[in-house]
């Protein structure tokens, strides 16, 4: 269901000083705290993120998991509030990977999940925040990636390392290995594609 055609109207702005007061506000692939005085513009601020809150707070979730292994994801959407990630859960999707997805497969699944999330949210708004679900248990926390987060280990075989390849984006932040002092990239893609 395409949100113009229903009827809905929606913004769309990349700075959240451009927000305006509203309904609710949706916060996606956004890599900054909102401020107190942003929230208190909207009745419902709404975040999706790809781990199963309390675990796996932070940024890049999706990325340290799969560099963890999992091969399934549950992602929330939920209340953001004025502590990181914390807010209460209103709906929940798993994502699923077969293991061989590139950087831009896996964005593309995550998004698919987001705008689904997102669609289920609004067309049971406002029915589904009586199912807010408080987070509860321990909370764990993935930090910002940075540059080193790619470096691969040159004695390590590609098989073992294939997680971290998958995840790198070749343009951004590309995986890369050293030796004798050198730095060389190595790129990822699948044959064909």
């Amino acid at each position: 269901m395409d949100l113009f055609r229903s009827g809905h109207r929606i913004i769309h702005v990349h700075n959240a000083e451009e927000l305006i007061p509203a309904e609710m506000c949706f916060y996606l692939s956004f890599s900054r705290v909102v401020s107190t005085e942003v929230l208190k513009k909207f009745k419902n601020n709404l975040v999706v993120h790809e781990s199963d809150l309390p675990r796996g707070k932070g940024w890049s979730p999706l990325t340290w998991q799969i560099l963890e292994g999992k091969d399934e994801i549950t992602t929330v959407l939920f209340e953001a509030s004025d502590q990181l990630d914390s807010g209460q859960v209103y709906l929940k999707k798993a994502l699923k990977f077969n293991g061989s997805e590139l950087v831009d497969e896996l964005r593309d699944i995550q998004a698919a999940v987001t705008i689904q999330l997102c669609h289920e949210f609004i067309n049971s708004y406002p029915d589904v925040l009586a199912g807010a679900v408080t987070q509860q248990g321990d909370s764990t926390f993935y930090a910002r990636r940075s540059e080193m987060d790619s470096q691969l280990d040159p004695a390590k075989s590609l098989q073992e390392q294939f997680n971290l390849l998958r995840v790198a984006d070749n343009s951004a932040y590309p995986a890369y290995f050293e030796i004798d002092g050198n730095q060389y990239e190595l790129w990822v893609k699948k044959k064909g594609v």
